[in-house]
């Protein structure tokens, strides 16, 4: 056997790659190679991740209580009641908590959306709803409608904090309908028109249920109807933010 049938031989060495596998750093044969996240990229998706979280960490937190607490009625009490009594450290931490991951959307939407139709307020608007957030949990509600227990059912006093409490709602709550709306029309000059239906009907949808809720008196239907209109928005806003999650590439073509 002469020098270079020796050199033709198969040999094993320590650190080759078993049969079936790949090396690192490279791909399988007839897969396109992932490009590496870069840093930037990798931060913008993760803030966009907390938007993701942020609705059905809220949701959970919010249902959890509403169903174990005495005294509480979802018929009749809206969440924000929760932040009252022994426990309503809870709702507050919820709702502040609720409102930093929100922030930490806008930030990800400033960096995602970068140009175009929306850039610059879409992030705004949803940043200053994810203030209102933390303001309406520094700001608790006023006890009401029986609830915590010894509550009277009606004649409540109505404090500075409570006032402070509604205003915040309020601002936050039109925030986030001008967002549903201007991320629509973003999404209808990107040609994605379910994208762009869903954002318009949730502003609408989410509009019609506060208002429904502020005129209602605490009636069982305007009651169940913003607490629908509550899911809906946080629905869209987790949906919204992994899309975009999934859009984030290192290009400039996002």
């Amino acid at each position: 056997m002469d020098q270079s049938d020796t050199l033709s031989e198969p040999t094993t060495t320590t650190g080759t790659t078993a049969p079936g596998t790949t090396a690192p750093g490279t791909t399988a044969p007839g897969r396109p190679a992932r490009p590496a996240c870069d840093p930037a990229t990798s931060v913008t998706k993760t803030l966009l991740a907390y938007g993701v979280l942020a609705g059905p960490s809220y949701l959970l937190v919010s249902l959890a209580q509403a169903l174990t607490r005495d005294g509480f009625d979802l018929t009749r009490h809206a969440w924000s009641l929760l932040a009252n009594g022994a426990l309503g450290w809870i709702q507050i931490t919820n709702l502040v908590l609720t409102g930093v991951m929100t922030g930490a959307l806008a930030v990800g939407l400033h960096r995602a959306l970068r140009t175009g139709t929306g850039a610059r307020w879409a992030p705004r608007l949803i940043g200053a709803y994810g203030l209102s957030l933390v303001a309406a949990g520094v700001f608790r509600a006023d006890p009401a409608l029986g609830f915590p227990i010894g509550t009277p059912e009606t004649g409540t006093a109505v404090t500075w904090h409570g006032t402070l409490h509604f205003a915040a709602g309020g601002i936050g709550f039109a925030c986030l309908v001008a967002a549903c709306l201007v991320l629509g029309r973003r999404f209808a000059a990107e040609g994605r028109r379910n994208w762009a239906i869903a954002s318009r009907l949730t502003g609408i949808l989410f509009l019609g249920g506060f208002l429904a809720m502020a005129g209602g008196a605490g009636a069982a239907w305007s009651n169940l109807t913003f607490t629908a209109a509550i899911v809906l928005s946080w629905a869209w806003t987790s949906a919204v933010a992994l899309h975009l999650y999934r859009r984030a590439t290192p290009a400039t073509d996002n």
